[in-house]
């Protein structure tokens, strides 16, 4: 029974901390424009794929995966600068509609550049599983939960240590004021969402060992990132990590104890219920005005 748990644990905490870094994109980008970017699920499909391609080309596994890091981070900024900086006028409904598209647009151009199968990376730090009191766990798990652990910490000292993440955090309280005192407003928007890319990119890496990747797998991650931003509580980056940990171990303990037929669906009925007991989730703000 402690081994069954420990191993639902393990699993939960895995993907969970991958739903946490895409949730913390939704945060990024909702907090600098108030928009909510569907296409956040797709930088994490392309850094998986494009690690996978980039290594069958004959590059060493660690420089495709920094390659596709970049080239995912360049695709975030591009979606600002041609497509959200280029209707800033429209409504957020509209914006988000963008985003959407921009999701649809990026699956299909994933299908003709990559193609449709699934792939896999080898594990970075072995594939020799731990033993820990009957439950294993792979070293890739630990990579992962290392690397959402060092984005989050370092994500923190750049708002809190930097002018440009206190820019950041300036803009996403007041825009207009920051503009007024001098911040690039423009500049942190295309920042904001290359930022994203890159986190939902390094998702891709550390993550397409254990579950493999695809070109539509951006789809469910989407979801199952927003339902923990909004658990969480939209633009909370604390939130983000909490209500991402809380969705995998929902769905763990879902498939291991229920069904795995329905460990989506447990995940997503959690989080109907708790967001009809606190609508703006467990960290959101009571009041929020924006300028």
């Amino acid at each position: 029974m402690l081994e069954s748990f420990l191993q639902f644990t393990f699993s939960g905490l895995t993907v969970g901390a991958v739903y946490a870094l895409v949730a913390l994109g939704f945060t990024i980008i909702y907090n600098a424009s108030d928009v909510v970017n569907f296409a956040q699920g797709e930088f994490v499909m392309i850094g998986g794929m494009s690690t996978v391609f980039l290594r069958q080309d004959g590059l060493p596994l660690a420089a495709a995966a920094a390659l596709a890091i970049v080239l995912t981070t360049v695709i975030g900024i591009l979606l600002d600068k041609l497509a959200i900086a280029r209707a800033k006028r429209a409504s957020v409904l509209s914006l988000v509609i963008i985003t959407i598209g921009a999701s649809i647009f990026l699956r299909g151009a994933a299908q003709l550049v990559f193609d449709k199968q699934l792939h896999r990376l080898p594990a970075f730090a072995g594939e020799d599983p731990l033993t820990l009191m009957g439950a294993t766990i792979l070293p890739q798990s630990l990579l992962v939960l290392a690397g959402a652990a060092a984005i989050f910490v370092g994500l923190w000292l750049f708002f809190n240590r930097s002018r440009t993440g206190k820019a950041v955090l300036a803009t996403a309280n007041n825009r207009l004021a920051a503009r007024l005192v001098g911040v690039d407003t423009a500049f942190i928007m295309a920042l904001s969402f290359g930022l994203s890319a890159a986190i939902g990119a390094t998702a891709g890496v550390l993550i397409t060992p254990l579950t493999l990747t695809s070109y539509d797998v951006g789809l469910m991650l989407a979801l199952k990132g927003f339902a923990a931003a909004m658990l969480g509580g939209l633009g909370n980056p604390f939130g983000a990590l909490v209500g991402g940990l809380a969705i995998g171990l929902i769905e763990a303990f879902g498939a291991g104890y229920v069904s795995s037929e329905y460990k989506d669906a447990s995940a997503f009925l959690v989080i109907l219920l708790i967001l009809f007991l606190m609508p703006r989730g467990l960290f959101g703000k009571k009041t929020v005005e924006r300028v």
